[in-house]
């Protein structure tokens, strides 16, 4: 693989003019960017922050509007989509997203796993449950959970295999209902990747992934090449972001990443920033999107 180049960064601030330009009528609703293909990575949307207040309708509207073809609906959001809702309910989310060309990807969750309470984590576990129930009657494909810690005072290896064998349980039950469990690279400690390619040594059942989450901590010791090459035969179908021309997470040297390993899940917008409009925010996050697709396949 091509070692990156710092100056690639110089096409997202390019890009950003591009996405100006093109914001009128770069997306046809119901269409797709003229690279797309069954085998590309799709770019799509985690509700926090720019999704949180935003209706079920309004929300499926403005990810179509924006060419965010997919949507991880974050727990307790105005979506109003939870384990409460009735079957009755649950089928008219269904429908909302069957008749749209905006897919459900997933419930984004905080069920964690490395308590030292035996009971916490068990009622980790059985929300879980819950939403991958929720997620099956909806058409969903997954559920996001964190690790989340590794508490002072008890051996890591204790609660790596804690954390590992709740998420194999996980796995198992999710399974039956054709549910994925996707572990977010998050938390103190476990958001370093050499502590998730641990906790994946225990979670070892293949219902179980990795969300890349573009955390600085991809970068330390030998670097995101090195750091990816721990968990790259374990990737989820989701994988969370950050704005691409915000900060700087080398965003060209990862997609080249995951186009080495023929990565073709959905690359959810996990904002950070608070912009005025947050329709033209995304349209042009997704335009950087599919401007490193391309760089990334070429």
């Amino acid at each position: 693989m091509d070692s990156f180049d710092p100056s690639r960064r110089s096409f997202l601030k390019q890009g950003t003019a591009a996405a100006a330009a093109l914001m009128a009528g770069a997306w046809a609703p119901g269409g797709s960017p003229a690279w797309a293909a069954a085998d590309e990575m799709r770019f799509g949307l985690v509700t926090y922050l720019w999704g949180r207040d935003w209706s079920l309708p309004t929300l499926i509207r403005n990810c179509q509007r924006t060419g965010a073809m997919g949507v991880e609906l974050r727990v307790e959001h105005a979506h109003g989509v939870g384990p409460g809702l009735s079957e009755s309910r649950r089928a008219e989310v269904f429908h909302q997203f069957e008749s749209s060309p905006v897919e459900l990807v997933g419930f984004g969750t905080n069920a964690a796993f490395h308590y030292t309470d035996e009971a916490q984590v068990q009622e980790a576990i059985d929300q879980a449950k819950e939403y991958v129930v929720l997620s099956h009657d909806c058409g969903g494909s997954g559920v996001k959970v964190k690790p989340n810690a590794l508490p002072d005072g008890v051996p890591e290896e204790q609660t790596i295999e804690q954390i590992g064998t709740s998420l194999n349980e996980l796995a198992r039950f999710a399974a039956d209902y054709g549910q994925e469990i996707r572990v977010e690279v998050h938390g103190s400690e476990t958001q370093r990747l050499p502590i998730m390619e641990r906790i994946f040594r225990v979670a070892d059942h293949p219902n179980v992934g990795v969300c890349w989450n573009c955390n600085s901590e991809d970068l330390e010791g030998q670097g995101l090449e090195h750091n990816f090459g721990l968990v790259r035969n374990r990737l989820s179908e989701t994988t969370h972001v950050r704005e691409f021309n915000v900060g700087d997470y080398p965003y060209p040297e990862l997609f080249d990443l995951l186009a080495g390993v023929n990565y073709n899940g959905w690359i959810l917008m996990e904002a950070r920033t608070e912009p005025d409009d947050r329709v033209r925010a995304l349209t042009e996050q997704r335009l950087l999107f599919e401007q490193m697709v391309m760089e990334a396949r070429g």
